[in-house]
């Protein structure tokens, strides 16, 4: 081999190795810590750069994206006494590769100390329902904490969360207990509410009920009041437009009373006054004209001041218009008449037989 050629290709590998020991890529999101002879020179930012060989050296190589640490469930004692573990999920971004690199030892074993011990001083002064419910004033006193003590070491946090908090098995046991109870309160309560208002709309429609049907009953007795009032007054108008004489309404007073004992609770009838003055009235009409045949003395007394009586009222008073013989009006009354007389003769019979009866029972009494 030519001597000449030995010294070129050693002189070759040399460049070949100073070039490679001069020249640093740097990827992106990635910084280099250079030292030169032991000391901080600077950092390499992304892309070529140059460094002296055998003088300059990385040290270290760190990724400035925004990174998650997960930490591992740490115990944690509340106010009222009970161990909770609690896990944290950390998001931070190295702001200084320098301070990072040179400022603390590991800052992933410094956070997760800090982070343990603010969680306690925060927990620490809640209790188990204050810790359960207050994650988000959790997290901002811990974002805060640690946004300060991790600013000198090149690192921002950005956010804080906890994970997880779990309470011991016992605590989980009572908790679903008391969860159970208010679901059950809330569905008693809930039913509770059913039932009054189903009660309440109960009452409002048996309300307008009883109101409708009074309502109806009220106009009930008003129609048929007035329809009775209409009846009793036409009545009264044809008695008068016809000019009824005293005859013919003691025949309807006669015609009346039977209809005064047909009720079944009746245990006595009270006969009034008018019916003998009614009798005796349809009797003269048409029955026997001796006011005293087969009546005591006194009864015959009686009747026939009774008859004088009569007799002068119906002198005092104005007559009555006579009916036409031939008239539609005459063969009716005359066959009311007849009807009648039938009647009275049977009631004239019975009472004098009752008469009688009391008369013969009175004398020997007055002997």
């Amino acid at each position: 081999m030519d001597p000449v050629v030995i010294p070129m290709l050693v002189a070759a590998l040399v460049v070949v190795f100073l070039v490679a020991a001069t020249v640093r890529i740097v990827p992106q999101a990635r910084r280099y810590n250079i030292e030169r002879f032991g000391r901080y020179r600077r950092t390499l930012q992304p892309g070529l750069n140059f460094v002296l060989p055998v003088a300059d050296r990385v040290n270290t190589k760190l990724d400035v994206r925004e990174q998650v640490y997960s930490s591992d469930p740490k115990p944690v004692i509340t106010e009222d006494n009970l161990v909770v573990n609690i896990d944290t999920v950390l998001y931070y971004q190295i702001t200084d590769p320098r301070a990072a690199a040179y400022e603390v030892a590991d800052y992933l074993q410094a956070i997760d100390q800090l982070t343990v011990t603010t969680l306690r001083n925060v927990i620490g002064s809640m209790d188990l329902e204050g810790t359960l419910t207050s994650r988000e004033e959790i997290n901002a006193r811990l974002r805060a904490v640690l946004d300060d003590a991790t600013g000198k070491w090149g690192i921002r946090v950005n956010r804080v969360e906890i994970k997880a908090i779990d309470p011991p098995n016992t605590i989980k046991e009572a908790m679903e207990k008391q969860m159970r109870a208010e679901r059950d309160k809330r569905a008693a309560i809930l039913h509770a509410e059913g039932e009054r208002q189903a009660k309440i709309l109960t009452a409002e429609g048996t309300k307008q009920k009883d109101i409708l049907e009074a309502q109806g009953t009220q106009q009930a007795m008003i129609l048929r009041a007035d329809g009775e009032s209409k009846a009793v007054e036409l009545v009264f108008q044809a008695v008068h437009r016809n000019n009824a004489d005293a005859k013919v309404l003691a025949y309807k007073y006669l015609e009346t009373l039977p209809h005064l004992a047909q009720s079944d609770n009746n245990t006595f009838w009270v006969i009034p006054g008018e019916l003998t003055e009614a009798i005796r009235t349809v009797t003269t009409a048409f029955g026997d004209q001796s006011p005293g045949a087969g009546l005591p003395a006194s009864a015959e007394r009686e009747d026939a001041a009774a008859a004088a009586d009569v007799a002068d009222s119906d002198k005092d008073s104005v007559g009555a218009p006579e009916i036409e013989p031939n008239s539609t009006l005459a063969l009716d009354a005359v066959a009311a008449a007849d009807e009648a007389a039938k009647q009275a003769a049977a009631a004239v019979s019975d009472a004098k037989a009752e008469a009688e009866a009391a008369g013969e029972t009175r004398l020997p009494g007055r002997r």
